[in-house]
């Protein structure tokens, strides 16, 4: 099982790579707050080609997804679904909802 870190560090910033121009469609920084022990705090750039992954904070963040670590893990793979996760809390939005919907074409999900 993949760590937030992991994921955030090893696996997005070759999907966003290989998404090439079409991840500048979305258009937005994403700011990720994950709680837990194997939390922290990461952003995602999808305003340029291919994107870029950073930790910590990203001033001008539009949306600002909070969730638990093993709520993260099991929505990235496939095991949480992203509307199911918001419906029962466990997936929080803060900002624009419309591009927290845009993610998924993003991470994969």
């Amino acid at each position: 099982m993949p760590t937030p870190k992991e994921i955030f560090e090893q696996k997005l910033p070759g999907q966003l790579k290989a998404k090439g121009d079409a991840v500048t469609k979305v258009n937005a920084i994403y700011q990720f707050v994950i709680n837990g022990a194997n939390g922290g705090k990461w952003w995602v750039d999808a305003t340029k080609s291919g994107g870029e992954v950073g930790t910590g904070d990203k001033e001008g963040a539009k949306c600002t997804i909070t969730m638990n670590d093993n709520d993260f893990v099991d929505m990235v793979t496939g095991k949480l679904n992203g509307q199911m996760a918001f419906m029962t809390g466990k997936l929080k939005i803060k900002g624009d909802m419309s591009l927290a919907l845009k993610l998924g074409s993003i991470l994969g999900m």
